[in-house]
């Protein structure tokens, strides 16, 4: 007995020592300041304000100090080399998308597994051997130089291609000759947000004037120009085409229509609605003609067609219509209904191929594709597996074939070849992994918000799973922009799955998953909406069995960021383990830093009126943090050349955070070098990041993954 009792101690002694050991992670002592702000007569400190400046000496070292914290703590964990020995082994499978045809050859991307980068081949035809046209992976050596623009001059002789170097929105643009594979002197600089619109020799596109040196990441985007290069010219040499110097603010893209006949000039203040102009190309001093002038719809130029742009906008159709503007008479009253708006189904993207009008729509959040003749007339729908996500049906109007994927939760991506006059799809390639997918379902449900909104939601887990309420469950949401969440395969789920987790995402509102209305109701004074929909889906997977709060994750990044960030101050002991990645954190200052002003029709912004600072500062995660709640254990990440969302957002959240924390759980941050908002970011550095998160909410639910 007396042994016993010794045994007793000594287990609590070594328990209440792993306890204080995990508690006392030491953090660095991250300095304050004095700075404070008023904001309609309330003053609000803002003491980390010198973290803004992401490129100091001394942010430099406090982000070196807080990795070494959050490294340190993972690298205790024994398993967390064998999750990314398994995600390595698991990601390792050939994939590749379907193939385009620009000029004489067909183009595809393909990843042979473990490759930074997919790379792109050639081909004359698609029965003919596949040549390696451009591989990024040389453009580096660590993969953190991606290709985010490539576009087919349309004579077929140039490539034009744009890099983002360490996940940076700024792109630089080169030329390529196709034939000899050589790459030009042409070198553009300075591009952001901006194709390559093709044009007689040369292509127009926009940019941003050079910034000033330390500002490349995070001064404000302002005064937009479109330029035109003539292929084999110095950027210097470039003409500029069009500019508003009376409204620094707003940003031009340029696209020209199939027959080069017209010019679009898309105007935008922010990422909801833009201002539509044209100017006729074939005519020397054409005007530029004014068609809409306000921010307030969204209008997409599809082409122009016998006098008539084609154009899908949701002026007066909230799910989005097709409509024909007279380009001699472009006055809205002389608008005509081209394809009407869809009563259920939201309309999203429309193709014009092979003498037919392909139109994506979404139905409860997935894939549904009609098919429509030119005079706007429906002719019937494509079949389609299962529910799950559609891309593709691209090409000229004299196609006689094309091609489009589809893929969902458990439904790696297929390519299938479709012939436009018989409406048969047949098999192309289909995606094999070394994984038993069949093992796992999808299902939909709808659960009530707090104020009763039905909202769906996917669930995904082993076939047969027990819903005893134990299960460890991961909800992800995003929620705002218009964005829509549908299904679609991810590699970087298996891991979870096969470890009996269970995998949701839930449409809320702020999304576009119904339309503009659907979209609406998450903004500006609504916002509110899209934290409730989220805490009500985390309150759905308990109530129903799916998992309880010691087993449950929640993720978002970017706006969906900010919704972990908010839930989290809001419902704390509903999760175990939060991840509030890239997020918007600070949401009184957001529009001070590159095109963070974008996002205020969504938002609004702390300036705007009293009731809308008050609003924002009642819910913003950096200011609503209190430490008296018991949050969860939260992994905050973000990135060093992430100038979408600026880390100071992040920098500065969990400085806050783990300052005001009076529990024992972790407060980490993880910021990656190199790396930017999540576009291009190299494989290896995805498997890293995703080991990590795994890792930090395996250990924090006390499971011990089955390696």
């Amino acid at each position: 007995m007396k042994h016993l009792k010794i045994i007793t101690l000594v287990l609590l002694a070594t328990l209440y020592s792993c306890e204080m050991k995990k508690s006392n992670y030491n953090y660095p002592e991250t300095k304050k300041g004095d700075v404070v702000d008023v904001y309609f007569g309330t003053q609000v400190a803002d003491p980390y304000r010198w973290l803004e400046d992401d490129r100091s000496a001394e942010t430099a070292e406090w982000v070196k100090q807080q990795n070494a914290v959050t490294f340190s703590y993972l690298e205790t964990v024994p398993f967390r080399e064998k999750i990314k020995t398994r995600l390595t082994e698991i990601w390792n499978y050939p994939r590749r998308s379907a193939p385009w045809k620009a000029g004489d050859n067909y183009f595809f991307t393909k990843n042979d597994g473990l490759q930074n980068q997919s790379v792109y081949y050639k081909q004359e035809t698609l029965e003919s051997d596949a040549q390696v046209f451009l591989d990024p992976n040389k453009l580096s050596d660590d993969g953190t130089v991606s290709l985010a623009t490539f576009s087919v001059s349309n004579d077929g002789k140039y490539l034009g291609y744009g890099t983002s170097t360490g996940g940076s929105d700024w792109r630089e643009f080169y030329v390529k000759d196709i034939n000899t594979g050589e790459n030009l002197t042409d070198h553009l600089q300075w591009i952001k947000f901006s194709g390559i619109s093709w044009y007689k020799d040369g292509f127009f596109y926009s940019r941003y004037p050079t910034p000033k040196e330390g500002d490349e990441l995070k001064g404000q985007n302002k005064d937009s120009k479109i330029y035109y290069h003539k292929v084999g010219t110095s950027q210097d040499e470039d003409k500029l085409i069009y500019e508003d110097t009376a409204n620094p603010n707003w940003s031009f893209g340029a696209s020209i229509t199939e027959d080069e006949k017209y010019m679009i000039i898309r105007v935008t203040e922010s990422t909801t609605g833009n201002a539509l102009y044209f100017k006729d190309l074939s005519k020397k001093k054409a005007e530029i003609v004014k068609v809409v002038e306000s921010f307030e719809k969204d209008y997409s130029v599809i082409d122009h067609h016998n006098g008539h742009l084609w154009v899908m906008t949701n002026d007066d159709a909230p799910k989005y219509r097709i409509i024909k503007i007279d380009v001699n008479n472009p006055a809205k009253e002389n608008w005509t209904d081209l394809i009407s708006e869809d009563d259920k189904n939201v309309l999203r993207r429309i193709s014009v191929v092979g003498g037919k009008i392909f139109a994506n729509y979404q139905q409860d959040a997935h894939s549904l594709i009609k098919v429509y003749s030119l005079e706007g007339d429906f002719l019937y729908n494509v079949d389609l597996p299962s529910v799950g996500t559609v891309g593709g049906f691209y090409g000229k109007i004299e196609d006689e074939t094309t091609f489009y994927t589809f893929s969902s939760y458990t439904y790696p991506s297929v390519i299938y070849k479709y012939d436009i006059k018989a409406n048969k799809s047949e098999l192309y390639h289909k995606t094999e992994i070394d994984f038993d997918i069949d093992q796992y379902e999808t299902k939909q449900v709808f659960y009530k918000s707090k104020d009763g909104t039905k909202v769906p939601m996917f669930i995904v887990h082993k076939k047969g799973l027990e819903l005893n309420g134990n299960n460890p469950a991961w909800l992800y949401g995003y929620g705002g922009f218009n964005i829509s969440l549908t299904p679609r395969f991810d590699i970087r789920r298996l891991v979870w799955l096969e470890n009996g987790g269970v995998f949701a995402v839930a449409n809320l509102r702020g999304g576009g998953e119904y339309g503009e209305d659907w979209h609406k109701a998450g903004t500006l004074m609504n916002k509110q909406n899209v934290f409730d929909d989220f805490i009500s889906a985390g309150k759905y997977l308990v109530s129903e069995g799916y998992t309880n709060p010691d087993k449950l994750a929640a993720q978002g990044g970017s706006n969906g960021g900010l919704l972990v960030g908010a839930v989290i101050n809001q419902a704390p002991e509903l999760f175990k383990v939060a991840y509030p990645q890239v997020g918007v954190m600070d949401m009184l200052r957001y529009q001070n830093f590159t095109i963070g002003r974008y996002w205020a029709t969504d938002y609004g912004t702390s300036k705007d009126s009293k009731e809308m600072f008050d609003y924002l500062y009642k819910y913003s995660p950096l200011h609503a943090i209190d430490g008296e709640l018991n949050y969860p254990s939260v992994m905050v990440t973000t990135a060093d050349h992430d100038d979408r969302v600026v880390p100071a957002h992040s920098f500065k959240y969990i400085s806050a955070l783990q300052a005001a924390y009076k529990g024992n759980r972790p407060m980490m941050i993880r910021i990656e070098t190199d790396a930017g908002h999540g576009a291009g970011k190299p494989t290896s550095k995805t498997i890293e990041e995703w080991t990590d998160l795994y890792t930090f909410a395996f250990d924090q639910m006390g499971i011990t993954p089955a390696y």
